[in-house]
């Protein structure tokens, strides 16, 4: 009898910690998501302020299957993690690669997109001759990913590359691409302002922003070049960044991106913005 008791009132114990635990989970009202505002066609500030891109036609797609409403903040990319931990606002979505490294720190959503990285250059540049028609995957095949750079990196004998720094851009210079010589950028735009005024000789970057670049004025005489990156350090995907703490928002977001991959949303607002299909199929 006693021992019935002692498990009855444990029972009674477990049963009113869950309940309280439930009771104490935050029910999501409103969202609030970060983007940079600077990386377009993904995110960027438009005429009067206004945010606009792919990822800010996506939110506005996956709120209302989430049931929520969202408010989207702009914020420099260098803080954009340290914010979200800091909880100055719930999600990032700034076309953010998943990585291992951002694991230690952050969790992710399911990928709604999938883009590599190569290089922008003038077009009478010796890399120029390098077709962009090859995508090396450095998680199933590092090997062959290495050799791909190593065959290309004469090429970039004494020419300094652009990059923006803390992106897995900048990681693919550092560890496939060692030994030539990099600077860094706060944002893609300042590294393709430098690019266009020949301070530096190419730029590296996801393959959908220098297709924007070269749509600019200005940049007539530059092409895409050399085989594109992707997989491995350089990230399984592009995602909503979350706290670790916020399991609940992750299942939400993760619902919702599944959905808007189910139905073409996300296939369309792709062809929209980047003229192809980088859904995480």
């Amino acid at each position: 009898m006693k021992r019935l008791q002692v498990f009855g009132i444990a029972a009674l114990g477990f049963l009113a910690a869950t309940a309280s635990a439930f009771a104490q989970a935050k029910k999501w009202e409103t969202v609030k998501i970060a983007t940079e505002g600077a990386y377009a066609p993904w995110n960027f500030t438009g005429p009067g302020g206004k945010l606009e891109g792919f990822e800010i036609d996506l939110i506005a797609e996956l709120c209302p299957r989430m049931k929520v409403k969202c408010e989207i903040v702009a914020q420099d990319w260098d803080g954009i993690i340290p914010a979200l931990s800091a909880g100055k606002y719930d999600a990032i979505m700034a076309g953010m690669q998943i990585t291992d490294k951002r694991l230690e720190t952050i969790n992710f959503s399911r990928p709604y997109a999938r883009t590599p990285g190569a290089f922008l250059v003038p077009k009478d540049s010796p890399l120029a001759k390098v077709p962009n028609d090859k995508v090396f995957d450095i998680g199933a095949d590092a090997a062959a990913a290495q050799k791909a750079a190593d065959e290309i990196k004469p090429l970039l004998k004494g020419k300094v590359v652009g990059v923006q720094g803390s992106t897995t851009l900048a990681t693919m210079m550092e560890r496939l691409f060692q030994g030539v010589e990099i600077r860094e950028y706060k944002t893609t735009e300042q590294h393709d302002l430098d690019l266009a005024a020949e301070r530096v000789d190419a730029v590296a970057a996801a393959t959908t922003t220098l297709d924007t670049t070269l749509s600019k004025p200005g940049f007539e005489n530059f092409v895409i070049a050399g085989p594109g990156f992707t997989g491995g350090f350089m990230g399984r995907g592009v995602a909503a960044g979350l706290r670790k703490a916020d399991q609940d928002l992750k299942v939400m977001f993760d619902e919702a991106i599944a959905s808007a991959l189910a139905d073409g949303t996300i296939s369309r607002l792709s062809q929209k913005w980047f003229k192809r299909d980088l859904a995480a199929k």
